[in-house]
């Protein structure tokens, strides 16, 4: 079961009208994501926040609709994006891609990353996309195709505290039973090309932030 969460960040028209193209079977708007519906006549199957971002008059629109609305307090805890998650989680998503979760605002942008690890620990697919960037927590083997890669360069950041057994075969600066850290080794794993037609991934223990980037 396929899931868009349309978010409150910057989100550029075209590139989402585009991801939109794909078929979805829930469409989960977050707060300020539903301005983006409502102005580009995209109908979401719920929303959810405390809306305390929306212009006025919007939600209104959609009270009266057959549409699921769920309304907190801006005093709580979790953010409008995380809501959007975890209900996208209750649903029984089985694949999650997030727009508008990026932006000007570092602190939803840090926050949303980290939102990923709730899909992430029940084994649901999960991505934060926008035009230059796809966001994605990893672990184990992975192998990442240059044909199907997001942009020329990826980076490889610790979520976790530390992560050991890092492997890398395949890209320009290759890696053998690294370990990174939080505490000052994560420069090893920013800004690496693919140089054979897959990227190969290892991951004794902990996890990974990937991030896929192309240039403007």
């Amino acid at each position: 079961m396929k899931t868009l969460i349309i978010s409150g960040g910057r989100i550029e028209t075209n590139f989402a009208l585009g991801v939109l193209k794909q078929p979805f079977d829930h469409i989960i708007c977050a707060d300020k994501g539903l301005a983006f519906c409502y102005e580009q006549g995209i109908r979401p199957t719920r929303i959810v926040g405390d809306f305390d971002s929306l212009p006025p008059g919007i939600l209104e629109a959609y009270r009266h609709t057959d549409i699921e609305v769920r309304e907190f307090r801006p005093e709580k805890d979790a953010t409008d994006t995380q809501i959007a998650v975890e209900l996208a989680l209750e649903l029984g998503s089985t694949d999650i891609t997030l727009l508008g979760a990026t932006g000007t605002r570092l602190d939803h942008v840090l926050g949303n990353i980290h939102t990923l690890y709730l899909p992430f620990e029940k084994g649901v697919s999960c991505r934060i996309l926008d035009e230059y960037n796809r966001i994605r927590l990893i672990s184990g083997d992975v192998s990442l195709k240059r044909e199907e890669q997001y942009g020329d360069f990826f980076s490889l950041i610790p979520f976790t505290e530390e992560v050991s057994g890092v492997t890398l075969r395949g890209v320009k600066y290759p890696l053998l039973d690294a370990c990174l850290t939080v505490r000052g080794s994560a420069g090893l794993g920013v800004s690496n090309e693919i140089t054979e037609d897959a990227a190969r991934i290892t991951i004794r223990e902990g996890i990974m932030i990937l991030i896929e980037s192309r240039d403007s």
